[in-house]
């Protein structure tokens, strides 16, 4: 996998890939053509998560295996792209011998389209990363509807997170960066979970406590910066989940959450972590069809 990455001018330059929209077949979600399309896309989108599982090779070149223990990935997504496009990633070479180090990340289609821009590090650099830096309050929130019934500090419900090996099965048939950790036995005993499947137990199960509050619209990924606390969240390994909402706002286009989740053994002992913003399209959503009619 490493001899397709390439340096140039210390750039570590990934392969192109053609990331796969998964979920195309959820109808009304933003990954379905039609319903992607009505919205104003090109078609059902490829979930930014899955984006991320291109960078892992380029980590393992430029941090070792201890970015699954104590690195993070932060990616703030620029342009959507649908299903099989071809894109690849970059991330800068970190400095020699240096121990705690964060390098910029980008993602490019491969008409030099830019779709994800961000950080990636590992240990404790003392520099925040690209979301940790990133202004919550650019709009003014106003009036919220569809996101009208929480808050900030509003806390999901704890509740239980196992990756199973049904669901690495199924994400090996797709995913285009198979690193043998993610079905073999790897350094730290059984297989590791892909950034994306890290994603789903960061953010299913939580988000699910809150959907009696949510008003009905699409929801699409804004940003999402993964965190190795300590690392790697194992397949079939039983954890606990929780979290709470940094943030609410609107765009002319979006009302849209910022929150954070956590990743904990029974035991208490934190393994990992997410920041995540989560957008609703205001034209999806029944709450805002006078406002649309206008």
């Amino acid at each position: 996998m490493n001899s397709e990455i390439e340096l140039r001018d210390h750039l570590l330059v990934g392969p192109l890939r053609r990331s796969v929209n998964n979920a195309r077949s959820v109808a009304g979600s933003i990954h379905d053509d039609a319903t992607a399309t009505k919205l104003g896309f090109r078609g059902g989108t490829v979930a930014g998560s899955i984006h991320l599982e291109l960078f892992p090779p380029l980590l393992l070149k430029a941090f070792g295996k201890r970015w699954f223990e104590r690195g993070t990935i932060s990616m703030y997504f620029l342009n959507a792209t649908t299903d099989r496009e071809a894109v690849r990633a970059f991330l800068e070479e970190p400095p020699l011998d240096e121990t705690d180090a964060q390098v910029d990340a980008w993602v490019e289609r491969d008409d030099g389209m830019r779709v994800a821009e961000g950080t990636a590090s590992v240990g404790s650099p003392q520099e925040p990363t690209a979301l940790l830096r990133r202004p919550l309050d650019r709009f003014d929130a106003g009036q919220l509807r569809i996101l009208g019934g929480l808050k900030a500090g509003d806390r999901f419900e704890e509740c239980d997170a196992f990756l199973t090996k049904d669901a690495m099965t199924e994400r090996m048939k797709v995913i285009t960066e198979p690193l043998e950790w993610y079905t073999k036995p790897s350094p730290w005993g059984g297989a590791i979970a892909t950034p994306a499947t890290m994603v789903q137990l960061l953010y299913s199960q939580s988000i699910a406590t809150l959907r009696s509050k949510l008003g009905h619209a699409v929801g699409l990924f804004g940003a999402i910066e993964l965190r190795n606390i300590n690392g790697p969240v194992l397949a079939e390994h039983p954890y606990r989940v929780a979290g709470s909402i940094v943030a609410l706002g609107q765009s002319p286009k979006t009302e849209y959450m910022w929150f954070e989740t956590a990743l904990n053994e029974a035991a208490g002992k934190r393994i990992a972590e997410m920041r995540m913003l989560l957008r609703f399209m205001k034209a999806s959503s029944p709450l805002y069809k006078d406002a649309i009619a206008s």
